[in-house]
């Protein structure tokens, strides 16, 4: 669940005019226009390589990634990417967010709950699992950032319940809410979906009907003769 490792980022110190015409130049020349700030630092305009953006956020910790940051003329730092922002109809990366981070220090992030298994009530009890909380937000030092929390499922029956205090607890992480917060649970099919369900299931029992009449007809002609 650690972060996984990659080559430092290398970011372009920008000058000039901060325009949208600016920042068309910048992505025409292959590189996305972005912000590093934080740590007591003075924010910095610079350029980096969208590819590498991109692998980070779809990586297994995503956006929660640690990494170094090169920005020319300034002192290698630790850094993660906090915004984004994404072109509408290609998914293009657009521009980006990036913060320095002190790795002595406690920091707020979200991580993914991931659920594993399949519970007791929806194999044998014919319930449905739902997925809350599918994100929970901690407290702990950006070296301990999990990637995500696995959550095991498999002993939940029917009305069982998964809170915010169930969830793993390593001790180097501190979860912020509300201790009984529901994450996931097991409920019975509502009655919709039961009707629904039916509703699928009646032609068929009609037609079966139908085909039964229509056979018993020539029977009973046969049998008036």
């Amino acid at each position: 669940m650690a972060n996984p490792t990659f080559d430092a980022v290398v970011a372009t110190p920008r000058e000039g005019k901060f325009n949208k015409n600016a920042a068309r130049r910048v992505r025409v020349a292959g590189k996305i226009p972005a912000v590093v700030y934080g740590a007591g630092q003075d924010a910095v305009a610079v350029t980096v390589d969208p590819k590498v953006i991109t692998k980070i956020l779809h990586s297994e910790s995503g956006h929660n990634t640690i990494f170094d940051l090169n920005v020319e003329g300034a002192s290698l730092v630790k850094a993660m990417i906090v915004d984004w922002q994404n072109e509408p109809i290609k998914g293009k990366l657009l521009h980006i967010d990036l913060k320095r981070i002190a790795m002595n220090k406690m920091m707020r992030v979200s991580v993914p709950v991931v659920l594993v298994g399949i519970p007791a009530g929806v194999k044998a009890q014919g319930g449905i699992l739902e997925h809350v909380m599918r994100e929970v937000e901690i407290e702990c030092l950006p070296g301990d950032i999990p990637s995500h929390l696995d959550v095991d499922v498999t002993t939940l029956e029917l009305n069982g319940v998964i809170h915010l205090s169930d969830l793993p607890h390593s001790g180097s992480i501190k979860y912020l809410g509300e201790e009984n917060a529901t994450v996931a649970h097991v409920v019975a099919m509502k009655e919709e979906a039961v009707a629904e369900v039916a509703a699928v299931a009646e032609p068929e029992v009609a037609k079966k009907g139908k085909t039964d009449a229509a056979a018993a007809a020539p029977a009973a002609d046969a049998k008036k003769k």
